[in-house]
């Protein structure tokens, strides 16, 4: 697990870990980047399943209910699959797209 800062957005890269071990790294994890946005980069693993996903739905909604960004990329997903609670995306381009709009919409309270 690599992680890197950004002014507020933390990028945690995975490359060999499972899921399951990644999420459990991020919960102990947790107080070093609860205060930023968040970027999950899962591109350089395997195709990923709904089960794959879900397992990040826990850290996800508490991030979120905190009023911070919490993006997973990853390219190999169907989209259509994922729920409406997580946000995955492709691109890294497209998980700062999110963050800066989700930013705004915090900023006008919404």
């Amino acid at each position: 697990m690599i992680l890197d800062q950004d002014g507020n957005i933390a990028t945690i890269t995975q490359e060999k870990a499972t899921i399951v071990e990644l999420v459990k790294k991020l919960k102990e994890l947790y107080p070093k980047f609860k205060n930023d946005n968040v970027i999950v980069s899962l591109t350089s693993l395997k195709p990923l399943g709904l089960d794959d996903i879900v397992e990040f739905l826990q850290i996800s909604n508490k991030h979120r209910g905190a009023k911070h960004s919490f993006v997973i990329v990853s390219d190999k997903i169907d989209l259509d699959i994922v729920p409406d609670e997580i946000v995955v995306v492709p691109t890294t381009q497209e998980a700062y797209d999110i963050i800066e709009m989700e930013e705004m919409e915090r900023d006008l309270g919404f």
